[in-house]
């Protein structure tokens, strides 16, 4: 386990994932990806690589940089092509390209800047690369500050279902620099507070009222709300990740929304919409399947449908095909993750502030694919 940096002098908050030797924290504060001190105590290197894509590079690649100077002898920068589209095998190679062209070693940092693809990439690349190397994220969008940063997912998408080719692999550090959120688009915040409304139905009521009570702080980007918004999911997502790293069991509540927003994903065609979209969207057809599972009142379902849609994102699904609508959002989600033995698995509210993951008849799906995307 590496130690933590030294933020005492920085009005900063951690959040500590504890999984053993392979423990780290969370960094949440502004100003962070100037300071040298934000990322000491890493490993000793001769070089790093810095993994990001065209539209952040020119925003903060350079600024990182000169901040890991402090520790590495030599920092290369690789620009990904931008976008959910470009989670191949193709870009993947273009990190490996760069760490053989430099003659990187097994002791090399790889540093993820960026939002949820470049995270989720460089990731796979570092548990890949020389069969392990370490890697520290820096997430720079809301949802990966709140989700995708944190746990250790990393994945590629394919053709026929999202996140299908990746591998369970531990970051060192988190750091959530509060700062690079004032460049997001509307889009893209919209997206991020889709997953942070997500951890409100699952885990805790009381996260959900005040989300509600400052849905017009987080869009206005209020540093204090997003500050507590980021900090409370991210201490959901610890304690969960905590007990169930290889999701065998109680991490998959935090699918909540996804088995729906997965279909949309590969449906539409990667980017057309964001995953946080998709995940909103998801989130009230699980809602819906909830209720007709006898699980959840109309009530819940509103308040949740409404504060999605106040949030910016879509509550109505898309048609996925002109033929049978259903029956192309079955097909999709039986490759999903949870499928088991060909059973759609969905994460459903089972009381408010209670998730379980159960099956559901395909008669019933139907009903709830139907009444939602009109």
């Amino acid at each position: 386990m590496q130690s933590s940096p030294d933020i005492s002098s920085r009005s900063a908050a951690q959040v500590q994932i504890n999984l053993g030797e392979r423990s780290y924290p969370i960094v949440i504060g502004g100003a962070l990806l100037a300071d040298p001190a934000t990322f000491a105590g890493l490993p000793r290197a001769a070089q790093a690589l810095i993994v990001t894509n065209t539209t952040v590079a020119p925003l903060y690649a350079s600024t990182l940089k000169a901040a890991l100077q402090a520790h590495f002898t030599m920092v290369h920068i690789v620009e990904l092509p931008d976008g959910e589209a470009h989670k191949t095998w193709e870009t993947l190679n273009l990190i490996f390209d760069t760490l053989l062209a430099h003659a990187c070693d097994r002791k090399t940092v790889l540093f993820a800047l960026g939002g949820g693809v470049v995270g989720d990439m460089t990731g796979f690349a570092a548990a890949s690369y020389m069969r392990g190397v370490p890697f520290v994220q820096v997430p720079t969008t809301l949802l990966a500050q709140v989700d995708s940063s944190v746990g250790g997912k990393t994945a590629i998408n394919h053709p026929l279902g999202k996140n299908m080719i990746g591998a369970f692999y531990q970051p060192l550090r988190v750091v959530c620099d509060l700062d690079t959120l004032k460049t997001l688009p509307p889009r893209e915040l919209s997206a991020g507070l889709a997953e942070v409304i997500k951890y409100g139905p699952i885990a805790d009521m009381a996260f959900l009222d005040w989300i509600e009570s400052s849905i017009d702080a987080l869009m206005a980007r209020d540093a204090t709300a997003l500050a507590k918004a980021i900090q409370r999911s991210c201490e959901i997502k610890a304690d969960v990740v905590g007990q169930d790293e290889r999701e065998s069991g109680l991490r998959a509540i935090l699918n909540f929304g996804h088995t729906f927003g997965h279909a949309i994903e590969a449906g539409m065609g990667y980017g057309a919409w964001l995953h946080g979209e998709a995940v909103g969207c998801g989130m009230v057809m699980a809602a819906e399947l909830s209720r007709r599972l006898g699980l959840v009142n109309a009530d819940f379902v509103a308040r949740l449908r409404a504060l999605i849609g106040k949030a910016g994102l879509p509550v109505v699904g898309p048609k996925l095909s002109t033929q049978d609508n259903a029956g192309r959002y079955l097909a999709l989600m039986r490759v999903d993750k949870k499928a088991e033995a060909g059973e759609i698995r969905f994460v459903v509210i089972d009381g408010p502030g209670r998730a379980a993951v159960r099956g559901a008849p395909d008669a019933l799906v139907r009903e709830v694919i139907d009444a939602c995307c009109v």
